[in-house]
């Protein structure tokens, strides 16, 4: 598992890049910072879903900063 599949590790204001829905097949990945957390359990198999600062939703697959 990655750290971007655990809640614990991810804050309000970490640089992540996530992948979108409509990204999912291709796996291409959108970078940014972390504006809210929508994902409420404390783990999801593939990756935290948040929203990004420009608005951005996906779910993390790497944190850059923490």
């Amino acid at each position: 598992m990655s750290a971007g599949q655990y809640r614990k590790n991810i804050a309000i204001g970490f640089e992540v890049e996530v992948v979108q829905k409509l990204h999912q097949k291709s796996g291409e990945l959108t970078w940014g910072i972390v504006k809210r957390i929508l994902t409420k359990s404390p783990q999801h198999p593939h990756g935290i879903k948040v929203m990004l600062e420009d608005k951005v939703v996906g779910r993390v697959k790497n944190i850059i900063t923490e």
